[in-house]
């Protein structure tokens, strides 16, 4: 992602659910709304937006291996989202890609840390734990039967994100359902992170927000109604609000301000 990334008590919420996951080497479920921010969290455990650029380029590159083979030994997670109505077999097969070349980038820095000696070779250890699936909803029956397969033979962790209702549908599935270790809810922001987000925002905007203050407090009301606390609306609100701010030469955020910029968004109820 472009903009920095927030830790919400949400997403230390997400990495926690994702740690036992991977410690009892079961399969989870994630579901929330659209928006919460189920996928930025789950990108950032799996150190995604570093390691997909890096293998989609794959080859040796200097300094910079060593670093992306470090995030990807922390981690020790593939995220992966389907296409729409996907072939189950290509889908596998792409997973299995990302799979090999996280696996290489663990292994490199097993080498050089000294924790491993001798060349890599296929079929010898496999260091990827837990396989992150978002977008689970587009999983058809066979594709979904043959996940839990590889987690039965392979004892891989596997995590299916999806909007809420997801862990329903997955019961006409006994097979996978009774795997199911954990289940977890992401919810959209509290008050308190709220603010905090908030804050940053408004500092990024070259200002400072003071809750206290009738304008800045009716500012933040305005964005609490508007957006109850869904990230990705929030996320794309403040573009919409710094350009009403240079438009109309204005230093303060109001809810006017706020109003102008969600009248150009298209929000759904």
């Amino acid at each position: 992602m472009s903009q920095t990334f927030i830790v919400t008590k949400e997403h230390r919420r997400f990495a926690e659910f994702a740690n036992a996951v991977r410690k009892e080497k079961t399969i989870g479920i994630c579901h929330g709304e659209a928006g919460v921010g189920k996928t930025q969290s789950a990108r950032r455990y799996a150190n995604w937006d570093a390691l997909e650029p890096y293998i989609t380029r794959w080859g040796p590159r200097g300094e910079e291996d060593a670093h992306h083979y470090a995030l990807a030994n922390r981690s020790r997670t593939v995220f992966y989202t389907p296409e729409v109505l996907p072939r189950p077999k290509e889908m596998m097969r792409e997973i299995d890609h990302w799979h090999s070349k996280v696996d290489v980038c663990v292994w490199e820095h097993q080498l050089a840390t000294g924790k491993i000696h001798g060349p890599h070779i296929g079929g010898g250890p496999v260091y990827v734990e837990l396989l992150i699936i978002d977008e689970a909803e587009r999983l058809t029956p066979v594709a979904l039967e043959m996940l839990r397969d590889r987690h039965d033979r392979t004892h891989l962790a596997l995590i299916l994100i999806g909007m809420p209702g997801i862990d329903q549908r997955f019961r006409h599935y006994p097979q996978l359902y009774s795997r199911l270790g954990f289940s977890h809810h992401y919810r959209a922001l509290g008050r308190d992170e709220l603010l905090f987000v908030l804050q940053r925002h408004w500092k990024h905007l070259g200002r400072t927000l003071d809750p206290d203050d009738f304008t800045d407090a009716q500012a933040i009301a305005a964005i609490e109604r508007i957006t109850r606390g869904n990230f990705r609306l929030l996320e794309r609100l403040f573009p919409q609000i710094n350009r009403v701010l240079k438009i109309n030469d204005l230093e303060t955020i109001t809810d006017d301000v706020i109003e102008a910029a969600a009248s150009i968004l298209v929000i759904g109820n």
